[in-house]
This record gives structure tokens, sequence and C-alpha cells, in this order.
């Protein structure tokens, strides 16, 4: 079983008095999550839209088997879960010359790099490629920007069949890509309302690129909605449910002055969950001045690089650890090992990342960085999806403590206004005026 650790998580500035006075609001965010469920606020925790996606899935699983290559266009959520659920599980896919599952390739485009891209369309063969096009608003710039460059990337290589060639994840009744899908006859699949990008990887925007790989995507959903079914059956049980204890250790963090939560993950398999986690936190609690920065961090890899500024920089760091209780062995050490390194004779390569976990941990703790070990059962596919919802719904709960709203992102939008008016598009007067006079501010340049 899966489990949580908790004897080393209220250390230096940290008093469990107070993290279990902030549990004990779990009967008043029991109410709170008792309505938001009903008015489908929280579809990633009712997971109400499962039934249609096991409806509609599989016949586009099915049609693009015949494909080798998947071009995922998606930004931010609808690229981080897909990339984290990739490199868990189908890490086959990175090594050159892989033979993995029917030796598919994924191509995930999460950024505007010209040169990526560029490269992308001169390596793959349109023939034998399927994009697939993730924007629940159907209106994200760089993701809709991507599209027109991909369905002409299709168009001239292929005329009238790019329709075939084309998948697009987005709204069920509105915005740009419905309104494409319904024009050209598109493959789609429906973002769930209300379902922000960060919280999406366990639907469609996730699981599709997921299927492809030959990912057991059924077992994830059968992870996460362990975690849920729950909360979603009887709110009361809130108050034993992990977590509300994460939430209200995360909300005592805040409370005495820790800036920074580090996830360090000691699952390597798992270490993509670090950028996805950092989103969905940074994202959903970052806000009015408040907040605490998610680190990404993995074992052992950062015990080399980063850990030193961990143990000895400034003490307002916490850490989530994430671990599992059962590892592939790997190869065993040979018994003619020379002298000095005998101690390794006979043992799996496996003893190194469980050592070096222990130790880290350890290290830590010796320092005061309060510390909460998540333990997963194994690696696999339901232990990731375990991961996934455990991180969402406290990451929820923390907010509704901390009197913010985590399932909006204002500030993000600010950004995305300005780039906007600076691209001419219509309806951006007032951030046009915000451009003019930013540039005019002359710029205090040093050559190096």
């Amino acid at each position: 079983m899966s489990y949580l650790e908790w004897s080393r998580a209220c250390t230096a500035r940290v008093r469990e008095s107070h993290v279990q006075s902030l549990a004990a609001r779990a009967q008043e965010l029991s109410l709170r999550l008792a309505k938001e469920v009903d008015a489908g606020l929280l579809p990633f925790l009712r997971m109400g839209y499962v039934e249609t996606l096991k409806r509609d899935m599989p016949r586009l699983v099915e049609k693009t088997r015949q494909y080798k290559h998947m071009l995922v266009l998606g930004i931010g959520g609808s690229a981080l879960g897909t990339r984290a659920m990739q490199k868990a599980f189908a890490r086959e896919v990175d090594m050159p010359g892989h033979g993995g599952h029917e030796g598919k390739q994924i191509w995930i485009a999460d950024n505007v790099c010209p040169t990526t891209l560029g490269d992308w369309f001169g390596l793959l063969d349109p023939q034998r490629t399927v994009v697939v096009t993730i924007s629940k608003s159907g209106g994200t710039i760089e993701t809709i920007s991507q599209y027109f460059l991909a369905r002409e990337w299709l168009q001239k290589a292929l005329g009238e069949a790019w329709k075939d060639h084309m998948i697009v994840v987005t709204d069920e009744a509105k915005g740009f890509l419905r309104e494409e899908a319904r024009a050209h006859g598109l493959d789609a699949l429906e973002v769930p309302d209300n379902l922000g990008g960060r919280y999406s990887a366990l639907s469609a925007v996730g699981l599709l690129p997921a299927a492809f790989l030959g990912i057991d995507w059924e077992a994830l959903l059968e992870g996460a909605a362990s975690l849920a079914r729950p909360l979603v059956d009887n709110q009361a049980s809130l108050a034993t449910h992990p977590s509300m204890a994460l939430a209200s250790w995360a909300k005592a963090l805040e409370d005495y002055g820790y800036t920074d939560l580090i996830f360090f993950c000691y699952e390597p398999l798992f270490a993509m969950y670090g950028p996805w986690f950092a989103q969905l936190w940074a994202e959903s609690l970052g806000k009015e001045g408040l907040g605490t920065m998610p680190i990404p961090a993995t074992g052992v890899t950062d015990q080399h690089s980063v850990n030193q500024m961990f143990l000895d920089g400034i003490r307002n760091k916490a850490c989530l650890f994430v671990t599992s209780e059962k590892h592939n062995a790997g190869p065993t050490f040979p018994d003619n090992l020379p002298k000095g390194w005998e101690f390794l004779s006979g043992k799996p390569f496996s003893c190194l990342i469980e050592a070096e976990s222990l130790g880290t941990r350890m290290a830590l703790s010796m320092h005061d960085v309060p510390l909460v070990q998540i333990c997963l059962d194994d690696a696999s596919e339901k232990s990731g999806g375990k991961l996934m919802m455990l991180l969402e719904i406290a990451t929820v709960l923390t907010g509704w403590l901390m009197g913010i709203n985590p399932l909006d992102q204002p500030a993000v939008e600010l950004g995305k206004r300005l780039a906007n008016a600076r691209l001419g598009k219509p309806g951006y007067e007032d951030e046009e005026k915000l451009l003019a006079h930013y540039l005019k501010t002359a710029e205090v340049r040093q050559d190096f």
C-alpha cells in the first residue's frame, strides 16, 4: 500500500499543534467540497467524464495504431502530464532505435521554438504522423499557431487527406478548435467544463497520447479513482483523507515562513512528475502575495547539484519526498569487484537508490528541513494515477485554507493579453497602450 510518513514533518519552526488546528477545519471544507462537486466545479475529482471517455477514446486509439508518430501540440497543462506519463511508463521512447510499443514515437511541441518545430516538420513523414492539438479554450495562441503550421504541413503533403491525420482535444461545444472540427469533420475528444489544464492530465488531454504509447490508461484512472471516490461518495471522510493532512501541513509551512517546497523524487521513473507538480502548485496557489514556490528535484541527480542549497542555504525550504516501495532490481554487481568495493558484490543495482534515498532523507531532516515522505507501492500506472490525484486534491484544499481560488490563474492572463497586443490581434487596445508606455523606456545594455 502507498502511504505518507509524517515523523519528520514538524521540525524547526513548524508546530504539530498548528497543523492539527488547520486539519480541524476539515468539516468546514467538506461542506464546500460537497457544494463544488455538486456544482460541477471539480470535474477532476468527480471524474464524471470517464464514462464518455471510455466510450469515445477506444475508436481513436485504434485509429492511431496506423501511425508511427504522434505530434502533440499543447503547452502547460496540455503537455506536462503527457510528458510525465511518457517518461514513467513509456521510457523506451527516449532510447535510440527503440522497439517499444509497436515502435511508436511521440513528439510534444510544448514551446514556440521555431527551430524545433521546423526541424520536426523536416524529419517526420506526414503519411505516418497523426497530429493531436490540445486546447480547452481553443484560443491558446501558442497552440493554435502551431495548429495552423501543422495543418499547412499536412495539406501540402496529403491534400484533403490531412483531415484524417488531425485530432483535436477541446471544449465540447465552443471555441476555435471545436469550430475547426465541425467545419472539416475532424475527430475530436472533449475537455470537460471547468477542467483547467493543470488538472487535466487524467482526461483525454493526457490519456490519448498515453494510450497511443501503449500505456495502461485505464489503470491510471483506476489509481486516481481510488483516491477520489471516497470524497465524492462521502465528503465527511475528508477529515481522514491524506490530501487534507497534506494541505494542513502545506498551509502551516507558509504560516511559519517557509517559502519553498521541494518536490524531491527518488523514484527516478517519476522524475517528470516534478515539473507537472510545479505548474499545478504554482499556478494554483501563487496569488495575492501568497503561496510557496515548488522546486522539482530528482534523486539522485540533484544530490550532486542543488542539494547543497537545500541543506545549508536559507532555512525557508520544506520537502515532499517521493519514493516507491518496490524497485526493479536492475543488474547485479559481480563478485570480482576491486579491493575496497567488495561491499557491493552480489547486490542489485537498486540498492544504490534505496541507500541514497535514505541518506538524503536523513540529511534533510538533520538540517531541520520539514519533510513528508510519499511512498508509493511501485512505479506502475495505478500508482502514477494515485499520486496525481493526491496532489491535485491537496492543492485545491491548500488554496481553500489560504483563502484563495486554486482553480484560476489571473496573473498569467496579463502576459497572454500583452503578447496578443504585440502581435496585432484586434480587441486589445488597453494592452497596446501599456506596451507603448513600456517600450518608451530606454534600454540600458552592457555587452559581454
